[in-house]
């Protein structure tokens, strides 16, 4: 078999897959996007005085303020989350999941650590991709004038989202001779640079999803640790998991209107 006829094979495969698990992967997408905040949800509850104490020492906010951060984290993730997963009033969840990495980035500290910010960056376009899931299309404001798919708020939301995805990437990158590492960089780089521009995008956002997720359950196994490397850890995969949500929403949806994809066929 040529190479051709096996990259033909390859993606006579993927197109069945795509089409088979098209009623699934929105449901599948949603429920990975919103794990990482009901984890943390779950966290608030559970530690709750670790953390309430933690805010309350770094900010000097007093116990009040600091008991209100922890209480608005919680049921601002559990109920977004709810809301999300029931298809309820999604556009206001996603402000509100919005707002949580927001006020979260700043209590934490993450503005200061580049690894972190980036993975929160990328948490927001997998929140971004979501909510261009649920938004309609805007209608022209001049009647009679036909539009553009991509001058439409839902594109600039999958641009948005799929660009910040390539976030989550670059904080994966091991610049090493082993193997493992040069295949995923090497392989992790075409996926998301087909992802990035639109280029058989749906395939390569389910080809990266996967691999992503196989390197989170290998690398990010929480399960089989306790302490601090326990909650770092979690805290790391579902982190990524949300991002494979985004992924999977790409695979899902499209690249949407700004995309090699959508400019090939006004072409």
């Amino acid at each position: 078999m040529s190479q051709n006829q096996m990259v033909g094979k390859a993606e006579d495969i993927a197109d069945n897959v795509l089409r088979k698990t098209k009623f699934i992967l929105p449901h599948l997408g949603r429920f990975c996007l919103v794990s990482t905040f009901v984890e943390d949800g779950i966290r608030m509850w559970v530690q709750w005085s670790e953390q309430r104490d933690y805010i309350a020492s770094t900010w000097s906010c007093g116990a009040f303020l600091a008991t209100m951060f922890v209480l608005i984290n919680m049921l601002g993730q559990i109920g977004a989350c709810v809301g999300v997963l029931i298809r309820k009033q999604v556009q206001i969840m996603c402000g509100i999941l919005f707002f949580i990495i927001s006020l979260q980035t700043i209590a934490y500290s993450i503005l200061w650590d580049l690894k972190f910010l980036a993975r929160n960056l990328a948490l927001v376009g997998a929140v971004l991709l979501l909510l261009a899931e649920s938004k309609a299309e805007s209608r022209s404001l001049f009647a009679g004038v036909p539009q553009l798919d991509r001058n439409t708020p839902k594109s600039y939301m999958q641009l948005s989202g799929r660009v910040l995805l390539v976030l989550m990437f670059m904080t994966l990158l091991h610049f090493t001779f082993n193997p493992v590492d040069i295949f995923l960089d090497i392989g992790g780089g075409v996926c998301i640079l087909c992802i990035l521009i639109g280029f058989h995008a749906r395939k390569a956002a389910m080809a990266f999803a996967i691999t992503l997720m196989t390197f989170n359950i290998v690398h990010n196994n929480f399960w089989i640790h306790s302490g601090i490397m326990n909650d770092f850890l979690k805290f790391d995969f579902f982190q990524t998991t949300s991002v494979v949500g985004g992924l999977v929403m790409v695979a899902s949806e499209g690249p949407g209107g700004f995309s090699y994809e959508e400019y090939k066929k006004t072409q």
